[in-house]
């Protein structure tokens, strides 16, 4: 499930939130590959639940993701924000069988066997304030029987994290619907939780699924931090994150970084933690720990956790500006 997002303004105003690339790949590519790597078996279908503002070159941007693991590409809109039971209700053609729903503003490392015999798996995450999220309770199985949100007193420190495993989805459809039918609301919304509550009062059986890393992407000092952490991880993996026709004059990039193809840099140190899309052109700067998008044009800068958005033009010795609605220079 996708949303364009107001946290991560202004980079969100032209392009989905999803989208936004970290570590050189859209966010909701690197979630859909990670889950692929969980589940390690075959995606028959991936179905992207999003506004229809968003527009024809986003949802063929979200098809090519489908397509690239093997699987087609369903597109369903959710044109009024009314929560995660009802977007997911919004792709009820395509809700039955195995499945896995997942909200496309976060990024995860895993490496767990996905328990297959259970109803359903809810991915979760040791965290050091569960009374900050909503959190799982478990029976002396190991098995959940509750899910707490943002517990006063301590119930556990395994925050639900977003990412659901369901062994036929068609049995959360039919709850969901009932739902919708009854009019079950929490804050103002339709919730999946309640869908889930439902499916517990009818002894199905629900197991965590623990990550080892949960990244979020909410706003653009986590997202910078994020990108970090990616391209971390990725540098210890051993991929190659440096397109190879970058070219580089009197400039010295510093891993990790991820740099996109047609880059150029001149008098110039890059990293470490920065990404670089596609046609940046860098000149007699100094770039770290940061996220800079696509055909972006930087001279004269000195940047350390900036988040800069596609065709930027920006000068550091600017006297002369243009700055759109909510852009932020600090």
């Amino acid at each position: 499930m996708a949303g364009r997002g107001s946290r991560l303004r202004p980079h969100t105003l032209t392009i989905p939130k999803p989208l936004i690339p970290v570590a050189g790949k859209p966010i909701v590519h690197r979630l859909v590959e990670d889950i692929a790597g969980v589940l390690n078996q075959k995606i028959d279908e991936v179905a992207f639940i999003i506004h229809e503002s968003f527009g024809e070159k986003v949802e063929e941007d979200l098809i090519a993701i489908a397509q690239k693991l093997g699987a087609r590409g369903t597109i369903y809109y959710q044109n009024e924000a009314l929560g995660t039971g009802h977007a997911i209700m919004c792709a009820k053609d395509s809700l039955s069988g195995p499945a896995v729903i997942a909200y496309a503003d976060t990024l995860i490392r895993a490496d767990f066997d996905l328990d297959t015999t259970a109803d359903s798996v809810i991915w979760v995450k040791q965290v050091d304030q569960p009374e900050a999220f909503g959190v799982v309770n478990l029976n002396d199985n190991g098995e959940i029987i509750e899910l707490v949100e943002k517990p006063k007193e301590f119930v556990s420190d395994l925050a639900v994290i977003g990412i659901y495993y369901f062994k036929d989805i068609a049995v959360l459809k039919n709850e969901l619907q009932s739902v919708l039918d009854n009019n079950i609301i929490h804050g103002g919304e339709y919730q999946i939780n309640d869908g889930i509550k439902q499916m517990m009062a009818k002894g199905m059986k629900f197991v965590p699924g623990q990550v080892d890393e949960w990244m979020d992407c909410g706003n653009k000092n986590v997202t910078v931090e994020t990108n970090t952490r990616m391209l971390g991880f990725l540098h210890n993996d051993g991929e190659n994150l440096v397109s190879a026709d970058v070219k580089l004059e009197n400039a010295t990039i510093i891993p990790p970084c991820s740099i996109a193809e047609d880059v150029v840099l001149i008098n110039t140190t890059v990293g470490p933690n920065v990404s670089l899309g596609k046609g940046c052109h860098v000149i007699d700067s100094t770039i770290k720990n940061s996220l800079i998008q696509t055909h972006a044009h930087i001279k004269n800068a000195n940047l350390d956790n900036a988040m800069i958005g596609n065709h930027v033009n920006f000068d550091g010795n600017f006297t002369s500006i243009s700055i759109g609605d909510y852009s932020v220079l600090e």
